[in-house]
């Protein structure tokens, strides 16, 4: 696979890096001279270039690209990045960073985006999956599928604890993908039970969300 990473910063070169050693080809874009460091990934392409720039773009051949990462600290240009691949150059897949969590909203496919990645929203996330019990924690938005990755700490007094897995009436559409439990990871069979303190992955429409909190921790949200 071709990936094309607009924004040779810390952000982009570790991203470059692990895609590298998994086996892909990279291309990496700035348009700053002094982040053109080739011996930091020795392994990537370089190439200096503004990448909300036409002829830049073209420069870098990105229709040959299968994924552009717009991995920029200005979200403008990742916006546009994101836009021009896929509009003008039919690039696949576009990742696109987002730096301030006011400006989320834009990364959409209106602008080209196809998944947005938001640290602000991850870190909060994983601060939450970490002290919450009974609440369901969005990891993550399938914009494609309009559904989320969803986490749930299940509470002691869940309906449905030491049941197996197959008995949760789950909502339309939901999938339980994951139970963890004491640091392993165990395939949600219909025999697998779920005890408490498990903490169950699950694929959910984000319309099905409170419903599925109630199911599962109803003294907590009146079930």
């Amino acid at each position: 696979m071709r990936v094309a990473i607009a924004g040779a910063g810390a952000v982009g070169r570790s991203i470059a890096r692990e895609l590298i050693t998994n086996g892909h080809e990279v291309l990496l874009i700035d348009k700053n001279a002094g982040s053109i460091k080739p011996e930091r990934v020795p392994g990537a392409e370089w190439l200096l270039a503004d990448c909300c720039e036409m002829s830049s773009l073209q420069e870098a051949r990105l229709e040959r690209c299968d994924v552009l990462i717009s991995a920029t600290g200005d979200d403008k240009a990742n916006l546009v990045a994101s836009l021009l691949a896929k509009t003008e150059f039919g690039v696949p897949r576009t990742v696109g960073r987002v730096n301030h969590p006011n400006n989320e909203w834009l990364f959409s496919e209106a602008w080209g985006v196809d998944v947005n990645v938001s640290t602000p929203r991850i870190m909060s996330a994983l601060v939450e999956e970490a002290v919450t019990v009974g609440d369901l924690v969005r990891l993550f938005t399938f914009r494609q599928g309009k559904a989320n990755l969803v986490e749930m700490t299940l509470p002691a007094d869940s309906p449905y604890v030491g049941k197996p897995s197959g008995l949760i009436p789950l909502p339309d559409n939901c999938a339980l993908v994951t139970i963890l439990r004491d640091g392993q990871v165990y395939v949600p069979s219909a025999e697998q039970p779920v005890e408490s303190g498990d903490e169950l992955l699950l694929v959910v429409p984000a319309e099905k969300e409170d419903e599925l909190e109630r199911l599962l921790a109803p003294s907590t949200h009146g079930g």
